[in-house]
């Protein structure tokens, strides 16, 4: 009985040995891996302190919580056009596990390359389309627009404020109209001039756009586009403006009244740490400020009063709690069609579709 004791007792001795072994080559081997290889493929310089600027802080946000994990790689200045796709393939190539596109018009051009890399895991911005190594991710920028809109419509004199638009899809005109639904609530008779730059990235045409606009009479400037160039006219011109994607109160200090800034860092680090677990998979991400997904910059106090300033932090509470939303019926379009019923609000399907401007916009939104 005794030897059957101890034999027994040996039995399980080994299999501890042996179970601690495996562990600690788990553990070994996790330790030794090589790092994930994550790249990303921008439109324009990080230096832009807008768009780019801000999806770069959120790659090194990312490395920064994942240390020795992931190693990362960018290509800036890739035009939306065959010159991404040489751009994405260069990078799935080359050993990368996960690229982060991060421009609407990169899609295409995405789900082609992933087509022929089924191992690479790709994650699209602001785009649609997905595939079992495809996700798309964006943030709703149209919060902010609100907020935007709320402030402008109350400080403006002319009643006529100044929009630069990029490209005319469906995220930059849900901007528009929310932009101007807050400003028409607070200002009737507020008319918005918009022009379209037909580009994300080009300083001289922002600050030629924005020259126009302040010629036809805007004192307020906002833009959907990626440098601080519109602000900075703003600022020589003596006219108020919105920083786009980050905080750009550095480059006009006396016009800034505040930005809708794109944290994108959490969600590069939350996609990338599910490589490196091996437990990503294909998704779509639309999430806004109750996600931190979007922030508004510090309003400025010595442009805004503080009465106005409370109001604009009432809103953001509201928008994040969903006791406010940006687009509440009634809503018409141009034609006078009831789009949102009176008590309803726009589903997802309206917004992410949107290709309609709201009544009150005058001009036609380009096809």
């Amino acid at each position: 009985m005794n030897k059957q004791l101890f034999l027994a007792g040996e039995v399980k001795m080994i299999k501890l040995i042996t179970t601690t072994i495996f562990f600690l080559g788990l553990m070994l081997g996790s330790a030794n891996a090589d790092p994930k290889k994550i790249g990303f493929i921008y439109i324009g310089p990080p230096g832009d302190h807008g768009w780019t600027y801000m999806h770069d802080q959120g790659r090194q946000y990312m490395e920064s919580q994942l240390g020795d994990a992931v190693s990362s790689t960018y290509i800036e200045n890739v035009p939306e056009n065959a010159d991404a796709v040489r751009a994405i393939r260069k990078l799935a190539a080359s050993g990368h596990d996960l690229i982060f596109t991060t421009s609407f018009n990169y899609m295409d051009q995405t789900l082609e390359v992933a087509k022929e890399f089924p191992d690479v895991k790709f994650e699209h911005a602001t785009g649609y389309m997905r595939a079992d190594n495809v996700s798309t991710y964006g943030a709703r920028f149209y919060e902010g627009r609100t907020i935007s809109g709320h402030i402008a419509g109350n400080l403006t004199k002319t009643n006529t404020i100044g929009y630069i638009g990029s490209f005319p899809i469906p995220e930059v005109v849900r901007g528009i109209n929310a932009f101007y639904l807050a400003a028409s609530k607070v200002n009737p008779d507020i008319k918005i001039k918009i022009i379209w730059a037909f580009t994300w990235y080009d300083p001289g045409k922002e600050a030629d756009a924005a020259k126009t606009l302040i010629n036809q009479g805007a004192d307020i400037l906002v833009q959907h586009t990626d440098t601080f160039a519109p602000c900075q006219e703003a600022e020589k011109a003596g006219v108020l403006a919105f920083g786009q994607a980050s905080n750009q109160e550095e480059f006009c200090p006396n016009s800034h009244l505040t930005a809708i800034e794109d944290v994108w860092g959490p969600y590069y680090a939350e996609r990338a740490k599910a490589v490196v677990d091996g437990t990503w998979s294909s998704s779509d991400t639309w999430e806004g400020m109750d996600k931190g997904m979007v922030v508004m910059s510090p309003y400025n106090a010595k442009i805004m009063p503080s009465d106005l300033i409370q109001e604009a932090v009432a809103m953001e509470i509201a928008l994040k709690d969903g006791s406010m939303h940006a687009f509440e019926g009634p809503i018409y379009n141009q034609a006078g069609e009831l789009m949102v019923p009176e008590g309803e609000v726009a589903d997802d399907g309206m917004l992410l579709g949107m290709n309609w401007y709201v009544q009150g916009i005058d001009g036609e939104l380009p096809q």
